[in-house]
């Protein structure tokens, strides 16, 4: 049991290494001049060892946003039961991001966001946002004693996915400010009803 959680996080840490080693070379080079192989030089993996993980390296490129998503769904669960849903959401968005500060892109939001508008990349990310709120509302349908088919969750789910999304879209525009503090004033705005701003 013990050897199978440890296979699952060295599988997980290969996984995000080359998720990584992928953006950075593609913000250093652009995606299509990085090859599958420097990829995996990288990393000190064989290309098999990538190709096993990855179809393309657009899915490679995504690939942290889907853990990241997994991972936001897991801190929902952990949060204490106790706990407004709402705090529980902003804490367990909010520390995914942290202690950095930002996403994968050695700070770079521009060239991030111009990684992720190339119609190839597009695809994976519509496809990763769909699993990353799938997984969301599950932990949201449980934490709160619904079914994942119910309104309910599904719309928690959706609104966390735009406030996730007007943070990124804020920080790519303004990099000077923290993406923790954006994600904060975001979901605390939510949390309060999004109250009239006048």
């Amino acid at each position: 049991m013990a050897d199978e959680g440890l296979r699952e996080r060295k599988k997980r840490e290969t996984r995000l290494a080359l998720s990584h080693a992928t953006i950075q070379l593609a913000l250093a080079n652009g995606l299509e001049a990085v090859t599958v192989s420097e990829i995996a030089a990288a990393v000190d993996v064989s290309e098999r060892t990538f190709r096993n993980y990855f179809g393309s390296k657009a899915e490679a490129v995504v690939a942290a946003h889907v853990e990241r998503g997994w991972r936001i769904a897991e801190a929902v669960l952990a949060r204490p039961a106790g706990e407004p849903l709402w705090d529980a959401v902003t804490h367990a968005v909010v520390a995914q991001f942290e202690p950095s500060g930002e996403p994968t892109g050695d700070g770079r939001p521009e060239g991030l966001q111009r990684l992720l508008a190339e119609p190839s990349v597009q695809h994976e990310v519509f496809r990763a946002h769909a699993q990353a709120q799938d997984r969301l509302t599950a932990a949201i349908a449980e934490r709160t004693g619904t079914a994942a088919e119910d309104l309910y969750p599904r719309t928690v789910a959706a609104v966390v996915s735009a406030g996730l999304g007007v943070a990124m879209a804020q920080w790519t525009q303004d990099p000077a400010r923290s993406l923790v503090s954006l994600l904060r004033e975001v979901f605390d705005g939510i949390r309060a009803g999004l109250p009239d701003p006048r």
